[in-house]
């Protein structure tokens, strides 16, 4: 059976890595987190002190990013410049910045040509805003994931207290919905929903659930391609 291209598109905190690892893991496709090479340019950025409050030094940056090596593990984590960041990226300050640094043209074209180069061989999963309308438009099965927004904040607020990252739940919400805004109504590749995608409401959906919900969807998508 030929090996198909997954695109995962949809808003933050939604679950997206969590499902399309889960499709990789159980298909032995390549995981690729898009949203993880995002972040991995904001911490890039405010470590090297050029970001402050919402004002980025765009020409530092640029002249920058095509020195600046992302990669992923056999474990799926994410390293810059060879050091594993996976951790660190899912700090709140990441998240604060990390919709200004993705909605550069210069940034989401540097990482769209690294992405397709991930994915051009198909057996990929991608997780991301734009997988299934900019990286990949032609992908054989595109789910675009939604959440309520305060089940979203719910479970960040969850997962970074597992992870001793110290946050107010109030404080996360309000990162989400700016997120939000900021993702769908950036001039370079806002975040929406493909024509062909298929949604995916999991607010009320235990892993489990969802798990099944996406290898059906999967097998579909498989059995219509071979009638």
């Amino acid at each position: 059976m030929k090996r198909i291209t997954i695109a995962v598109d949809g808003y933050s905190s939604c679950g997206k890595s969590t499902m399309a690892k889960y499709m990789a893991k159980t298909l032995a496709y390549t995981y690729v987190d898009t949203g993880a090479m995002y972040r991995s340019i904001a911490l890039y950025a405010i470590r090297n002190k050029l970001v402050n409050d919402s004002i980025i030094n765009e020409d530092h940056l640029h002249a920058e990013i095509s020195k600046i090596e992302l990669s992923f593990d056999s474990k799926g984590n994410v390293l810059l410049n060879g050091e594993d960041v996976s951790g660190e990226i899912r700090s709140l300050e990441v998240s604060r910045y990390v919709s200004y640094i993705s909605a550069l043209p210069f940034v989401r074209s540097r990482m769209v040509e690294l992405q397709r180069k991930m994915g051009k061989n198909g057996g990929v999963v991608m997780d991301g805003r734009d997988i299934g309308t900019v990286v990949f438009p032609n992908a054989e099965l595109k789910i675009f994931v939604t959440a309520d927004a305060d089940v979203r904040a719910k479970r960040r607020f969850d997962e970074m207290k597992s992870n001793s990252q110290l946050a107010s739940y109030e404080d996360i919400l309000e990162n989400i919905k700016q997120r939000d805004y900021m993702d769908e109504h950036r001039q370079e590749s806002p975040l929406r929903k493909a024509d062909d995608a298929i949604v995916l409401d999991n607010s009320n959906m235990s892993i489990e659930e969802q798990n099944s919900w996406l290898m059906a969807r999967y097998a579909e998508k498989c059995k219509n391609r071979n009638r």
